[in-house]
């Protein structure tokens, strides 16, 4: 059941507040309304029969005392300024059976004032009274709508009312907090750790300054570490250089009695460890490197032509498409999924969107449950510990990590059906098995291009 309602929960913070906030002045309005009307309306609506019921009562008994000659004017002077019509001449009137509540408890006052059952008329737009007085039976006439309340209308404003100004307030309220937060959520959003950002505003309430001047010091010291480790990484790539040459001298200068396989171990050793210096060295200089303009189609084709093996490319965007990426940063990452493709499937295809690659073989796939952990370094499927046959385990690790500094996205999931050209220029379907990496980068409107090609 917790779950459930988590669900259905709305998903801003306004619309959260808002349900809060609402539910309980609707709450606080019932019972507002209910405590009005049980020691505030009901209570003098009461007192307000009780007068009207005795003063029919005092005009009935005052009519009989005053001399024939004066009542005609008393008569008129209860008619203007008391809305009320007397008469000794009974009328046949149809038997008030209405429910309006300040009649009924008009009528409950007369019966305690006078100690008999009262029967109300209707007639003439009035309520009629028949009150008996000494030898006369008077009729008195009331206007329905006399000192008459309206509960319902005193809810429905206090409803109404109360949820306009707890609505308003809250979202004064809300906005006020909501507003740094999404400042913050977006600076989040944007932050790699690898450029400066503009620091947040250190204003507003004491909580939401104190969040921003952490997060300013978190962004901060984590720009200062990967700007540190990434220098480091180059600068020691790079000086492993100069060793790594000399061995390789070394190895030229063996006499020819040394075994040959030893060396050719010794330089295998040495092209490894080459590879591992190169891939820092790439590393730390994609990382940092600027955004450019240039032809997506043609960049990758010059991708694909530095590989050995044929590598399908299907093209879904025209050619002169342009895009504005860090040239390098993408190169490596094109570079090392083609290669991990190859490595693994043998045939590769490669499909070109706008704003996507997509890489696919057709080796043995990625499990589910492991294509979260493909992406931490030296992780291998296989589990083989030999560079030979399971990779230097940085492939994968640095196009996650160059993804991240570019705000690039990387997902995994299963190859599909691939269409392509084969030497007779006619397409041909081949089932894939494989993986399939997709490589996303948002669009950039500063590019020119036209847009997909039909098909």
């Amino acid at each position: 059941m917790t779950e459930l309602l988590s669900l259905r929960a709305p998903a801003s913070l306004l619309a959260r507040t808002n349900l809060t906030l609402g539910v309980s002045s609707m709450l606080i309005a019932v019972i507002s309304t209910i405590a009005l009307y049980a020691f505030v309306i009901d209570p003098i609506a009461e007192r307000s029969a009780d007068d009207e019921a005795a003063l029919l009562v005092l005009s009935a008994q005052t009519w009989v005392e005053l001399p024939p000659a004066a009542r005609p004017y008393f008569e008129l002077e209860l008619a203007q300024n008391h809305d009320l019509i007397i008469s000794s001449a009974l009328q046949q009137l149809p038997i008030y059976e209405g429910l309006q509540t300040q009649i009924v408890l008009l009528q409950q006052k007369l019966q305690q004032r006078l100690g008999i059952d009262m029967v109300l008329l209707e007639g003439n737009d009035l309520i009629w009274v028949e009150v008996p007085m000494a030898e006369y039976r008077l009729q008195i006439g009331v206007p329905p709508d006399r000192r008459d309340t309206q509960p319902l209308y005193v809810a429905i404003i206090i409803v109404g009312l109360g949820a306009a100004i707890v609505f308003f307030t809250s979202l004064f309220v809300v906005q006020r907090v909501n507003r740094p937060l999404v400042k913050i959520a977006k600076q989040a959003e944007r932050f790699r750790g690898l450029e400066t950002i503009e620091p947040l505003a250190e204003t507003g309430p004491r909580e939401l300054v104190s969040l921003a001047r952490n997060f300013n010091t978190m962004a901060s010291e984590i720009s200062v570490l990967l700007a540190n480790r990434t220098t480091l990484m180059a600068g020691i790539s790079h000086d492993l250089r100069t060793p790594l040459t000399r061995m390789r001298l070394a190895l030229a200068l063996l006499p020819e009695t040394i075994d040959a396989e030893l060396i050719r171990r010794f330089e295998h050793n040495l092209e490894t460890m080459d590879e591992l210096i190169g891939d820092a060295l790439r590393f730390a200089k994609g990382t940092s490197e600027k955004d450019q303009e240039f032809e997506l189609v043609a960049f990758v084709e010059d991708i694909l032509s530095t590989f050995e093996q044929n590598v399908a490319l299907k093209i879904r965007v025209s050619r002169d498409h342009r895009v504005i990426l860090a040239p390098n940063a993408f190169s490596r990452v094109l570079t090392n999924l083609i290669a991990n493709g190859i490595k693994h499937g043998g045939q590769v295809f490669l499909t070109v969107r706008a704003n996507s690659v997509v890489v696919s073989d057709d080796g043995p796939g990625i499990p589910e449950d492991q294509r979260g952990q493909i992406f931490q370094p030296f992780f291998r499927l296989d589990r083989s510990r030999s560079a030979a046959t399971g990779g230097s385990g940085l492939g994968l690790a640095i196009v996650d990590q160059l993804c991240q500094a570019h705000g690039w996205t990387i997902d995994v999931g299963d190859a599909a059906t691939s269409m392509n050209q084969n030497a007779s220029n006619t397409q041909a379907v081949t089932q894939l098995t494989g993986a399939q990496f997709t490589l996303s980068f948002a669009a950039n409107d500063s590019a020119s291009g036209g847009g997909a090609d039909p098909g």
